[in-house]
């Protein structure tokens, strides 16, 4: 049997290597056009900011190394310019030498992953207008920094890649402006959860031009001017697109295959193509999500590894099916950590699903162990059902850990109301006896027996202010005097009992308190005193954390972009 694969990298790489395992005979030729045939993609911002320091620990294999245990013949710099299903041929280019020629197979395998995306935008050309997503990539951006030393660069794009690099950059000195048409980083996220991140990015120097639509860059005053549509240029002294990915598809196309979202080579569960023999995998290819059942793209590590492993057992006899794509998800954002499994609150929603879902904010570990930080989780459920469909996390240490749980029940079916029940490890310096994810079981039980009835933030600006309702606060003095919500009233809840005189019971008591707990004690004093109570999710912390970021980005983006104009 003769095996070509297209493209190393995660899915290619990984496909050979097994089917070497389980076929000592089988003949394996891969082609990667770039001059790496297996690289952490992830780990290339970390080398720009010189947390990688050796460029060659980016690179996992080498063509002699994967030679030298598998006998697989690994072909760099070799682009396959097309397929001919009918002959089980590929055209082949030799990059270097400029020759072409044909290769057999018996089976296909397609990595070709994704490309940036480049906008058709005036200045494209530019030298100092870079993207990142290949090791070249890499090596030209450090190349150019060691040479020219930069000292402002301005980020198209707020994903993965454009919080990792902002970051890196940052670190090393330079003056960071991250500007992109939607009013929020981070899409995995929902907009509450994602203010959270953009405090840390403004909190480590970064400018936040967000809800701006780049119109095109123009080479200026030694550096590149960003044209915004209705906005003054923002000044950099390089560029760098992180924007998105697309699936690259081209060849498969041109072959006939039959292409789904964003052109993506669709697949059956065992990863096969429409065509015969031939099979996908990787950023290129439409996955259905987990979750939703719903048909995705999700170009991460982690599903192209295992949907390499995939292929390979199937074509050696086996009989592998890939389940589907969860989208679980962690970034490093400074001293910040945020991640996210599953769907959240706003495709949920999309998606027609009727959900509800609980912010809480608890402590990585034990509170009296030294050390612990408060991490804010946002667990997604749907109503009646109870089923869980997803998490997202910002926090210190210990959010990977909960997050990797929340993945595992979601995978393995559990209900949000199951998640009290998981037995997690406890000691004081790593978690609490009621771990996080337990209290959100917690929570959500005590949601379906009736004993916890929350507002939102959505809720806000439909709470009735005639009089109808009582708004209650119920943190000390002091919190309250801090800073507090127009209209309601203090009563700290250790003072409720005594004070009821001052509530009127026929009126609807909405309640708030620092990060829903007091608040939440205090509406069982209440309904247990007669009256009708709601404990506002995520507490008044979350609410001003996540209202002072739309102010920034609705009225005072503008303001912050005037030291960044050329």
């Amino acid at each position: 049997m003769k095996v070509v694969i297209v493209g190393g990298v995660a899915g290619g790489a990984t496909a050979a290597a097994r089917i070497r395992r389980l076929d000592e005979k089988a003949e394996i030729v891969v082609f990667e056009r770039s001059g790496y045939i297996s690289y952490a993609n992830c780990g290339l911002p970390y080398y720009i900011g010189d947390v990688i320091t050796d460029p060659e620990e980016l690179t996992l294999q080498t063509p002699e190394s994967f030679f030298s245990r598998f006998r697989i013949d690994m072909r760099v710099r070799h682009e396959v310019t097309a397929i001919h299903p009918e002959q089980k041929t590929v055209s082949v280019k030799n990059l270097e030498k400029g020759e072409e020629f044909e290769e057999t197979y018996d089976k296909l395998i397609l990595c070709p992953g994704a490309k940036p995306v480049k906008p058709r935008l005036s200045g494209m050309d530019l030298e100092k207008l870079f993207t990142l997503r290949t090791v070249e990539d890499t090596l030209r951006i450090k190349e150019y920094m060691n040479q020219k030393h930069p000292k402002s660069v301005i980020l198209a794009g707020g994903g993965f890649i454009g919080l990792e690099l902002a970051e890196n950059l940052r670190e090393l000195g330079m003056d960071v402006t991250i500007v992109q048409r939607p009013k929020q980083l981070m899409n995995p996220f929902d907009a509450d959860m994602a203010s959270l991140i953009h405090s840390e990015m403004r909190k480590h120097g970064v400018t936040l031009a967000l809800g701006h639509t780049v119109e095109g860059f123009e080479k200026k005053e030694g550096g590149i001017d960003v044209l915004l549509k209705e906005e003054e240029p923002l000044h950099g002294d390089m560029v760098v697109l992180a924007i998105g990915v697309a699936p690259d598809t081209h060849l498969a196309r041109e072959a006939g295959l039959e292409l789904g979202i964003k052109d993506s080579i669709v697949v059956n569960d065992r990863m096969e193509t429409s065509i015969p023999d031939i099979y996908a995998a990787g950023d290129a290819v439409q996955v259905k999500h987990y979750v939703t059942g719903q048909e995705a793209l999700i170009s991460l590590a982690g599903p192209a590894n295992k949907q390499g492993r995939i292929i390979a057992d199937n074509i050696c006899g086996g009989d592998s099916r890939y389940l589907g794509s969860q989208g679980s998800s962690v970034i490093k954002v400074f001293d910040m950590t945020a991640a996210v499994t599953g769907i959240n609150e706003t495709n949920a929603r999309k998606s027609g699903l009727d959900v509800d879902t609980v912010i809480l904010s608890p402590m990585s570990h034990a509170g009296y162990y030294p050390g612990g930080k408060v991490m804010t989780m946002k667990v997604v459920f749907e109503k009646e059902t109870y089923r869980l469909l997803g998490a997202q996390i910002v926090g210190y240490e210990g959010v990977d850990k909960r997050i990797d749980v929340l993945a595992t029940a979601i995978h393995a079916g559990l209900s949000a109301i199951q998640l009290k029940d998981l037995d997690l490890a406890y000691a004081p310096p790593y978690s609490s006896a009621k771990d996080p994810v337990n209290m959100a079981g917690f929570m959500i039980d005590n949601i379906s027996r009736g004993i916890l009835k929350q507002w939102h933030l959505k809720d806000f600006d439909e709470l009735p202010r005639d009089g109808s309702v009582t708004l209650l606060d119920v943190r000390t003095a002091a919190e309250y005097k801090g800073g507090h919500v127009e209209g309601f009233q203090n009563i700290p809840v250790d003072e409720i009992r005594e004070r009821l005189e001052e509530l009127e019971k026929e009126k609807p008591v909405y309640v708030i308190c620092q990060s829903g707990l007091r608040s939440y004690i205090a509406t069982r004093i209440l309904e247990g005193s007669g009256y009708e109570a709601y404990n506002f999710s995520g507490g008044y912390r979350f609410y001003d954390a996540v209202s002072h970021d739309r102010c920034l980005v609705d009225t005072a983006t503008a303001c912050g972009m005037e030291q960044k104009r050329g």
